[in-house]
Parts: structure tokens; C-alpha cells; sequence
């Protein structure tokens, strides 16, 4: 509770019941433009990410572990940017771009749960790549199923862990005057700036969830890299540097896109970017890179290429 402010003049006051998103712009215009361009960018997200997650499945020569990761990557994708792109759609069409208490606190729990969800992924894949790189021998020993369904349960788990302790300590702070969030998501940070109440606790309770489930899962993926870059070093030959390269280039590119946004999101102090910087990261970190993970899996990948042919060349010679 802010200091001079008993908890009888806390009551005397309404509590907020919705919130108002400033979204992309407020020029008409301007929204109309954007509607169709991120509608667009939306079914590419959803229609890419089903797909692949469906090619995996059906095709037998990608039941490997790395699509196994990649599969629940794009569900994550797919939950993440669901989280946030409908709301905006129909905020384009609106002139009152108003969200309920409860549908805030919801958007941010499932988009937090799927961001610290992808962390812990993220790292899960980087050490499945550094055993695959760095101890190929020993790979179908190490990297077993079991294994590998523990690490997927405990990157869902540890994020809807975290997001769960976060939501509830900053929507169970009191809100009762300003209501606006200059930005097109219920975001924390702007969220809890907004409170009646001491937002410490909140703050702390963020900082923590970010440092044991968002920093660790980064310092594991940090060193697995570490560790396959000395692993690559000790290849003597050209094609087995190309090849051991080849095998984590995808992976570390998804990576650096989604650490190197997020953390420009987060961590760069608030006086250095403005607001509308801040919009032009959060669109790129929230809408574009669900749809970017899977172009750049899919784009260079031989294996998923060479599936899509065999089941569109299997659905072609399908009995009429």
C-alpha cells in the first residue's frame, strides 16, 4: 500500500472495471491500412505453425526429436500470438478500445505463460543441439523420449508456474483511477504503474520469475552454444564444420530474434525509446516472430521440404 493511504480510503473509491488500450494509432485511417496487414500476418502465423505441427505428425521420417521440440514450438507460436492478435484486430475496427478487468489479466497470463514457456524451450533445444553436435555418439542414450517429454512438461510447467505468481500478485493490486495502457496489450509493467496499491511485491515477484525461469533458461542456452562452438573447434574438417554449423543455425537464429526483442522490450531503460518505439518493438516481439520461427525452420530445412512433397505427392494419388 502507497504510504499515506489507509485501506478505508482505498474503499471509498471505484474499483477499475475495464481498461483502455491506446493500441498501434489512434488515426482511422491508419487503422484501417494496418487491419488487413495484420490479419494477414496472423493467418500466416496460425496456417504455418498448424501446418507444420501436422506435417510432423503424419510424416514417420520426422519423428525425431528435434520436430518433436520444434512441434510444441509452434504451439506455443500459435498460443502466444492468439493471445494478443484478435484483440487488436477487432481494436482497429473500434473507437473505444476497451478490455474488462478480467479478459486483461487473462490475455497477459496466457502470453506470459507461452513467452516463459518459450524460454525454457528454447534452452531445452539448444542442449538437445549441443549433445547432438558435441556427443553425437552418445545422443540416443542421452537424449531418450522420457527425457525429453520431462524437459516439454517442465518448459509448460515452470511457465504457467511463472505466469500464474505474476498475474495474480499484480491483478490483485488495487486499481481504482487511471485506466489507460498506452500500447495495443496488457502489459505488466504498464499495468502496475496504473495501481492504487504498492507495487513492490509485484515488482519483486516479477523480478524473481525473470531471473529463475527467463535468465536461467537464456544462461542454459548461452552455454549450450558455448560449449557446441568449442565442439565445432575440434572438427578438423571443412564439410563437418558446415555440417555441425547447419545443425544449430536455425535454432540459434530463432534465438537471437527472440532475445535480442525481448530484451530490448524489457531491459533497456524506459527514457531511452519512446512510446512509439516501444509499440515498434512490442509488435515485432509479440506478432512478428511467431510467424517468423517456423519461415525459418521450414525455409532452408531439406527434411521438412522433402516431407511436404511426400504427403502432398500421398494426398495427389489419393483414390477419386
Amino acid at each position: 500500500m502507497v504510504p499515506g493511504r489507509s485501506m478505508e480510503g482505498e474503499r471509498n473509491h471505484t474499483s477499475v472495471a475495464m481498461f483502455v488500450l491506446l493500441g498501434l494509432s489512434d488515426e482511422k485511417e491508419l487503422q484501417l491500412i494496418l487491419f488487413p496487414i495484420f490479419l494477414g500476418i496472423y493467418l500466416v502465423t496460425l496456417i504455418w505453425n498448424l501446418s507444420l505441427i501436422i506435417l510432423i505428425r503424419v510424416d514417420s521420417h520426422l519423428h525425431t526429436l528435434m520436430y518433436f521440440f520444434l512441434s510444441f514450438l509452434s504451439f506455443i507460436d500459435i498460443c502466444y500470438s492468439s493471445s494478443t492478435s484478435p484483440r487488436m484486430l477487432s481494436d482497429f475496427l473500434k473507437d473505444e478500445k476497451m478490455i474488462s478487468f478480467i479478459a486483461c489479466a487473462t490475455q497477459y497470463f496466457v502470453g506470459c505463460w507461452m513467452g516463459l514457456a518459450e524460454c525454457c524451450l528454447l534452452a531445452a533445444m539448444a542442449y538437445d543441439r549441443y549433445v547432438a553436435v558435441g556427443r553425437p555418439l552418445q545422443y540416443s542414450a542421452v537424449m531418450a523420449p522420457g527425457l525429453c517429454q520431462k524437459m516439454v512438461a517442465g518448459a509448460y510447467g515452470s511457465g504457467f508456474l511463472g505466469s500464474l505468481v505474476q498475474t495474480v500478485s499484480c491483478f490483485h493490486l488495487y486499481y481504482c483511477g487511471p485506466n489507460i495502457i498506452p500500447n495495443f496489450f496488457c502489459d505488466i509493467t504498464q499495468i502496475t504503474s496504473l495501481s492504487y496499491s504498492d507495487p513492490f511485491i509485484s515488482q519483486m515477484i516479477l523480478v524473481l520469475v525473470c531471473t529463475f525461469v527467463g535468465f536461467n533458461s537464456f544462461l542454459l542456452t548461452v552455454l549450450s552454444y558455448g560449449f557446441i562452438a568449442a565442439s565445432i573447434l575440434k572438427i578438423s574438417s571443412v564439410k563437418g564444420n558446415a555440417k555441425a554449423f547447419n545443425t544449430c543455425a536455425s535454432h540459434l537464429a530463432v534465438v537471437i530474434l527472440y532475445y535480442g526483442t525481448s530484451l530490448s522490450v524489457y531491459l533497456l531503460p524506459s527514457s531511452s525509446h519512446t512510446n512509439k518505439q516501444d509499440k515498434v518493438l512490442s509488435v515485432f516481439y509479440v506478432i512478428f516472430i511467431p510467424t517468423l520461427n517456423p519461415l525459418i525452420y521450414s525455409l532452408r530445412n531439406k527434411e521438412i521440404k522433402e516431407a511436404l512433397k511426400r504427403v502432398v505427392k500421398r494426398l495427389t494419388h489419393l483414390p477419386q
